[in-house]
């Protein structure tokens, strides 16, 4: 058959030459014979400079280009140029719009034939590029490229304003906004904008609530996979985050970073209210509440309401009874670490709170705070039913107390109640006959502090 027989055909649509294996047919015996070898996987054609090889000699040709950088196929109406005459139609269909491959399963549409085959994938959920390094997999050559520049730790793409490095061109370009502070990607339920268009995704869920990423081994579900990956290692144990100045490691990296700061003493979060400063974010926020008076925290099981969620986990105990919290050196136990910490100070005799208008000291910051009233005259805990007014709460309360008639501190081997624990204390010497007030001057020993002074007094005489 003459070439012109075989170019009128291109005209006509003419295609005598019919495959045998599948329903493919061509206008040239050539073309027919090129396309067996897709099912034979044949390819007699191979590149001398890599290790590429390919079923036509035009193929070659056309990948010869990638190794010389030719790109011949050059776009009439952009800068773009291919070194493929089918890459170049490919690219005009950017500019038409025109997508002719649609998928049968939903209403996507591709510009390119390869386009549609990877989406497919989507539906079929096929993953054949697979990672020889770990376990992951991917429906695209491409993204097994990228997943494996994580195990490499080649960042190829570089910001020219600053030091910062990606493994992705997409990821180099989303940093680039964090320069302009352009942000794109808005919100419609709400003011918020985003300078990538998965970010955006992320903050969607905060409105709809979706948390699609579910933990196997609890309840736990969160909206984004990193969370998740967070997460996990509260099961696992696992703490890659170790602090270089102590034994302290945490599972992530924010939690090292606020950590840091007990080190430097650095509090960046300040009070706008008054000199108060913090070392974390969330500590300004529970702060903030005590100038509001906000106590959005409330317990189910009284009338108790926090500023913080940890303050009502703390209280919570107060109705199971849990105290968690155990001292090493008695048998005290409590339902917080900051309440074991003041009471480790009863031990150790440490008093960090000093007065600076006379000698005395506190373990405790609230008993500091108490005592300079003393010194203001300051009484601002006042009594509903008389006109007396204390300088703290624990006054008022037993007071109060004297009011009512109310003994709240019974004994638990005699039938002696009392008004304050301090004198349940000073009862239950008489049982365990207990004298741990010595004379210095002889053997004498007392249940009680005030038959000691009374009896030094005979040592004066």
């Amino acid at each position: 058959m003459s070439h012109l027989k075989y170019h009128m055909m291109a005209h006509t649509g003419e295609k005598p030459f019919h495959c045998d294996l599948c329903d493919a047919a061509f206008s040239g015996k050539t073309s027919l014979k090129r396309h067996m070898m897709t099912h034979t996987g044949e390819k007699p054609f191979k590149c001398d400079l890599c290790d590429a090889a390919f079923s036509g000699k035009t193929s070659l040709k056309r990948h010869m280009m990638t190794h010389t950088g030719e790109k011949p196929f050059k776009c009439d109406l952009c800068d773009a140029a291919f070194s493929g005459k089918t890459s170049l139609k490919r690219h005009m269909m950017t500019h038409t719009g025109e997508k002719p491959f649609k998928c049968n399963l939903c209403d996507a549409a591709f510009s390119g034939k390869s386009n549609l085959k990877q989406h497919m994938m989507t539906h079929t959920g096929e993953k054949p590029f697979k990672c020889d390094l770990c376990d992951a997999a991917f429906s695209q050559k491409s993204h097994l490229k990228r997943h494996m520049m994580t195990h490499t730790g080649e960042k190829p793409f570089k910001c020219d304003l600053c030091d910062a490095a990606f493994s992705q061109k997409s990821n180099l370009k989303q940093h680039m906004v964090t320069h302009t502070g352009e942000k794109p990607f808005k919100c419609d339920l709400c003011d918020a904008a985003f300078s990538g268009k998965s970010i955006l995704k992320q903050h969607m869920m905060t409105h709809t609530g979706e948390k699609p990423f579910k933990c196997d081994l609890c309840d736990a579900a969160f909206s984004q996979k990193s969370h998740l990956k967070d997460h996990m290692m509260t099961h696992t144990g696992e703490k890659p985050f170790k602090c270089d100045l102590c034994d302290a490691a945490f599972s992530l990296k924010s939690n090292l970073k606020q950590h840091m700061v007990t080190h430097t003493g650095e509090k960046p979060f300040k009070c706008d209210l008054c000199d108060a400063a913090f070392s974390q974010k969330s500590n300004l926020k529970d702060h903030m509440m005590t100038h509001t008076g906000e106590k959005p925290f409330k317990c189910d099981l009284c009338d108790a309401a926090f500023s913080g969620k940890t303050s009502l986990k703390r209280h919570m105990m107060t109705h199971t009874g849990e105290k968690p919290f155990k001292c090493d050196l008695c048998d005290a136990a409590f339902s917080g670490k900051s309440i074991l910490k003041q009471h480790m100070m009863t031990h150790t005799g440490e008093k960090p709170f000093k007065c600076d208008l006379c000698d005395a000291a506190f373990s405790q910051k609230s008993h500091l705070k108490d005592h300079m009233m003393t010194h203001t005259g300051e009484k601002p805990f006042k009594c509903n039913l008389c006109d007396a007014a204390f300088s703290g709460n624990s006054g008022l309360k037993y007071h109060v107390i004297a009011h009512t008639g109310e003994k709240p501190f019974k004994c638990d081997l005699c039938d002696v109640a009392f008004r304050v624990k301090d004198a349940l204390k000073r009862h239950l010497v008489i049982h365990t006959e207990e004298k741990p007030f010595k004379c210095d001057l002889c053997d004498a020993a007392f249940s009680r502090k005030a038959n000691l002074k009374r009896h030094l007094v005979t040592h004066t005489r």
